[in-house]
């Protein structure tokens, strides 16, 4: 039987490759210079963290925005959103080049005044729905100056 010498069982055991960041081994400093992706999304349920490791840099841009001339970030003021999970104070991402359908979020100007609602198409005409019930909808009708901003694409706030 061969003698057990822990400086040549250290030497052969598998480190990870310095340019990825691994959850079994984590590297806190290149995680934080890095603002890493993982390569898997991150389970919800019990932690898989075999496999997971940085793919890349992380670009916001390349996530949210597909038009970067026509994007907009607005902030959220008060809660006629909020069972839509649009609350006071979240970050909207509003693409303007996006053409607005029935269902979507809109950034709405109805009568020079900006606001966040769903649009809806009905028999009727357009109609602003908030996603609480403190709330009417708003008709749009001829003696409105109404026009739609730019479609929301993403919603950021805080956890």
């Amino acid at each position: 039987m061969a003698n057990f010498n822990p400086d040549l069982s250290s030497r052969h055991r598998r480190q990870p490759h310095s340019a990825l960041l691994s959850l079994t081994h984590p590297n806190k400093s290149m995680f934080e210079r890095q603002r890493a992706l993982l390569r898997k999304a991150v389970p919800a349920g019990f932690p898989s963290p075999a496999d997971d490791y940085v793919e890349r840099r992380l670009s916001l841009d390349e996530h949210l925005i597909q038009h970067r001339e026509s994007t907009f970030f607005m902030r959220v003021a008060g809660h006629s959103m909020r069972d839509l999970g649009i609350f006071d104070g979240d970050l909207l991402v509003v693409d303007r080049s996006v053409p607005a359908a029935h269902g979507c979020v809109v950034v709405a100007v109805i009568d020079g005044e900006f606001t966040v609602k769903q649009l809806l198409y009905t028999p009727q005409g357009k109609l602003l729905r908030a996603a609480h019930p403190d709330y009417p909808d708003v008709a749009v009708t001829a003696e409105h100056d109404f026009s739609i901003w730019g479609v929301v694409q993403w919603n950021v706030h805080r956890v």
